[in-house]
């Protein structure tokens, strides 16, 4: 497995796809460009999805994090675009997506994206005592 950059998002079979479970992931080294400046950009991104058939792996989505470090794009895009990357490879019944971006012109930037499968519901809260 390549220690690259690389836009590519490998997947696995999920090992449970009879059960709805989340999983969350953080990846907080974010970087891309600022498209006006050239600047760095930092953010926090938070990943929970549900899987259906596939999972993403979790060192081709480092790699994947990784490639963005030269490219400018708004926070907007940039948490847009991964999103509909996540999607295209494993096709989730439910993704949300949260760019926590840190702090630019003293304005903090959290951008959220969510997708759902056509006709999934997620199962009742349960509230414990």
């Amino acid at each position: 497995m390549s220690t690259q950059p690389s836009k590519t998002l490998e997947t696995f079979p999920n090992p449970h796809p009879e059960r709805d479970y989340t999983i969350h992931m953080e990846v907080p080294e974010f970087t891309c460009l600022c498209p006006k400046t050239g600047q760095p950009d930092f953010a926090t991104i938070l990943i929970d999805f549900v899987p259906d058939q596939l999972c993403v792996e979790l060192k081709s989505l480092k790699m994947y994090m990784w490639s963005f470090r030269e490219e400018g794009g708004f926070h907007e895009a940039m948490t847009n675009r991964i999103a509909d990357d996540i999607v295209a490879a494993i096709n989730p019944r439910f993704l949300r997506l949260t760019g926590r971006w840190n702090v630019r012109g003293g304005i903090w930037t959290n951008v959220v994206v969510e997708h759902r499968q056509d006709g999934w519901e997620p199962a009742p809260k349960v509230e414990l005592p």
